[in-house]
């Protein structure tokens, strides 16, 4: 199989290329939770081996997209991705999704198993119960800013650091109350369809109060492939801590027939 190597074919709009090899044998696509951007990912970088491509999905209205009107619905945002993804060579593409981007990723997984595409070769979902099992006590249509603001500094993610500069929260919350209210409309059918034909690993953190196992596990409703889940210390953001293992972790569990 003759595989695309030039990395600008995935880049564009909707990606940041974070690491660039010359002939990539997988190319790792990461995607960012509610309010995140693409640069969440860039410590991954020295991560990998040197024949995977990483990449960031870039999000409308933050970043260097930040004048682009953030998406209203999940098709908003996985519809775009997933063409995206399917005109962007043939090396095979793992995704990983944290929080939101766990559902982003899936439904992007999905729509392009849909439209003929079997570049992905799986899927790892973080820090997310699957659609429709949520612990969280706060519906995410009917929040405030305060409300929104209050808890992110809950779950200590990357944009907790703005909480500190009143200016910069102001240009950040637009986009993180889109994010909110996109996940607060989304609604995952998955009897409606079929399942996703692709391994799936699901990650959390164990001290995540908005998660538990049994909300991790029914991920494995949404694949008729193998399903597999792991925890690690932490809270929702214990990626930021224990990337290396997680890394090393979903590097280990990579279809053994597509790497």
């Amino acid at each position: 199989m003759t595989r695309h190597t030039d990395s600008e074919a995935f880049a564009g709009d909707w990606f940041r290329v974070i690491k660039r090899s010359a002939k990539p044998r997988a190319r790792l696509i990461c995607f960012p939770h509610a309010g995140g951007a693409a640069s969440f990912f860039q410590a991954w970088a020295d991560l990998l081996p040197d024949d995977m491509d990483l990449a960031g999905v870039r999000y409308p209205g933050r970043e260097d997209r930040f004048l682009d009107p953030p998406p209203v619905s999940m098709s908003d945002l996985a519809d775009p991705v997933a063409r995206a993804c399917l005109t962007s060579g043939d090396v095979p593409l793992l995704f990983f999704g944290h929080s939101m981007g766990a559902s982003v990723a899936y439904e992007v997984a999905l729509r392009m198993q849909y439209r003929g595409g079997s570049q992905v070769t799986d899927l790892f979902v973080s820090g997310s119960a699957a659609p429709g099992r949520g612990s969280g006590s706060r519906d995410p249509l009917t929040m405030t800013d305060a409300e929104i603001r209050e808890d992110v500094a809950e779950l200590g993610g990357a944009d907790a650091n703005a909480l500190a500069d009143q200016e910069l929260w102001e240009l950040l919350i637009p986009s993180i109350r889109a994010d909110y209210r996109l996940i607060g409309r989304y609604r995952a059918a998955f009897s409606a369809r079929a399942p996703l034909d692709v391994p799936m690993v699901a990650y959390y953190g164990r001290g995540d109060a908005d998660v538990d196992a049994a909300s991790v596990a029914a991920w494995a409703e949404a694949t008729s492939s193998t399903f597999a889940m792991r925890s690690f210390d932490g809270g929702h953001f214990y990626l930021k801590e224990q990337a290396p293992g997680l890394v090393a972790d979903l590097l280990g569990r990579r279809a053994p027939s597509r790497a």
